[in-house]
């Protein structure tokens, strides 16, 4: 198990290449995680700018993309919040995908618990939901060869994220399951899947709650919680405007330079 100093070091590894847009291989032996517990350690650390959370490999394309057996959490900072619409640079950005996803915004606290929440008590929770655009991409070369806990470490790939508004369907009446958002890229169309998400979108949402109880973290009113990708990760270029029906959930959109 990594030590204070240790964690320190891995997490200021981390953000020089995440700041200079660098990879590395691996981190060094001796910071380098070697369970979901130092990852998240080393994750935390990372920063407390948090605009929110992600949940990377909800889907088994997700999961076969990064080589892991099932979902990792990160923390999207708020200072890789892109507005909908807007331009997102492709510096530095070695994963090159896209993914459309269904993000909730919670409206009151859940605190950590003995207990593992249920959905109706998350999506209890919940203010509003959103259709969503992440961009994910790792600090490491190989990133299917990191491994969990470095990928963890590395706040689950995130990079830059694209947030919707939020919907003014009744959303809680929706069966998000039969959900298809329609991706339209350079030209062509694509149809995701809501049951991509961990066979729900609100089922990985109470996955990311009982997460974060488990580190005995505070998923706090006001943040987002993307749940993953619900169509295989779509490459992007400089040049690329990817857009998203989510029909009568809404709209979302990106350019890429």
């Amino acid at each position: 198990m990594l030590d204070k100093d240790q964690i320190a070091a891995a997490s200021q590894v981390l953000v020089r290449h995440w700041r200079d847009g660098s990879k590395l291989d691996a981190l060094e032996p001796p910071l380098r995680p070697q369970s979901r517990a130092d990852g998240y350690a080393v994750q935390t650390a990372l920063g407390d700018r948090v605009f929110g959370w992600k949940i990377a490999a909800t889907s088994e394309a997700g999961q076969k993309h990064i080589n892991v057996a099932g979902p990792l959490a990160g923390r999207i900072m708020r200072d890789t919040v892109i507005a909908d619409g807007g331009t997102a640079s492709m510096k530095g950005n070695a994963m090159r995908v896209g993914e459309p996803e269904f993000c909730f915004r919670m409206g009151r606290d859940l605190a950590p618990r003995p207990s593992p929440y249920s959905v109706d008590e998350v999506l209890a929770a919940v203010d509003s939901l959103h259709p969503a655009i992440e961009i994910p991409d790792s600090r490491f070369t190989d990133f299917a060869s990191a491994g969990e806990a470095q990928l963890i470490a590395d706040n689950a790939c995130a990079h830059l994220f694209v947030l919707g508004a939020a919907t003014s369907a009744n959303w809680r009446a929706m069966d998000l399951v039969e959900e298809r958002p329609q991706i339209t890229l350079r030209g062509e169309r694509y149809v995701g899947h809501g049951k991509n998400v961990l066979g729900d979108p609100r089922v990985a949402l109470a996955w990311l709650a009982n997460e974060l109880r488990g580190l005995g973290i505070t998923l706090r009113a006001g943040e987002v919680v993307t749940t993953g990708t619900c169509h295989p990760p779509l490459p992007i270029q400089a040049g690329d405007h990817f857009a998203v029906d989510f029909g009568v959930l809404g709209n979302v959109s990106v350019r890429f330079a």
